[in-house]
C-alpha cells in the first residue's frame, strides 16, 4: 500500500529547486513510478489548443494527441473528474497506446479553475487502482497545483 502522505512530502522536497512546468511533471513522474507499485506508465498530458498533448512520463512508448473527450485522458479533461477503470477493454472510446495497459487512472490538473493537463498512470494489472489511490493521487495533483508555475 503506497504512503501518500510521505510521497507528497517527497515531491514538495523535489519542488524547492524550481516551480516550472517541466522540471516539476518530469521529477513528478519520475517519483510516481519509482513509488507506486505493478505500473507500466506514469506521466502527463498537457492542455493544447482544445487537445492533449504528451507532457514528461515515466514509461512505455505514448501516444502524442488525445482528442477532448477521446479515451481514458480525453474524458477525465472533457468532464473534469477522476476517471477510475479496472479494465480499459471494457472502457468506451478507449484508446490502445500500449496493449498492455489493462487498468489505468487519470486526475484532471487545474489552474485558475480550468483543467490545464491530466496526470496519468497506467498498470499491467486489472483493478489496479483502489479509491485510496484515487484519494491519495487527487491530494497529489492538489498539491502540484499549488507549486507548479505554468
Amino acid at each position: 500500500m503506497t504512503n501518500y502522505d510521505l510521497l507528497i512530502k517527497q515531491f514538495e522536497a523535489l519542488c524547492e529547486a524550481s516551480n516550472d512546468y517541466l522540471p516539476v511533471l518530469a521529477n513528478a513522474s519520475a517519483l510516481l513510478n519509482e513509488s507506486l507499485e505493478d505500473l507500466n506508465w506514469a506521466g502527463f498530458y498537457l492542455v493544447r489548443n482544445e487537445a492533449l498533448l504528451l507532457g514528461p512520463f515515466q514509461g512505455k512508448t505514448a501516444c502524442v494527441n488525445i482528442a477532448k473527450g477521446k479515451g481514458v485522458c480525453g474524458t477525465a479533461y472533457e468532464k473534469d473528474e477522476t476517471q477510475l477503470v479496472p479494465n480499459v477493454h471494457e472502457f468506451p472510446g478507449h484508446i490502445a497506446c500500449d496493449s498492455a495497459s489493462n487498468s489505468e487512472i487519470v486526475v484532471p490538473i487545474h489552474k485558475d479553475g480550468k483543467v490545464v493537463a491530466v496526470l496519468d498512470i497506467d498498470s499491467p494489472s486489472y483493478g489496479r487502482f483502489s479509491l485510496e489511490d484515487k484519494k491519495g493521487l487527487e491530494a497529489f495533483v492538489k498539491v502540484l497545483e499549488k507549486i507548479i508555475e505554468w
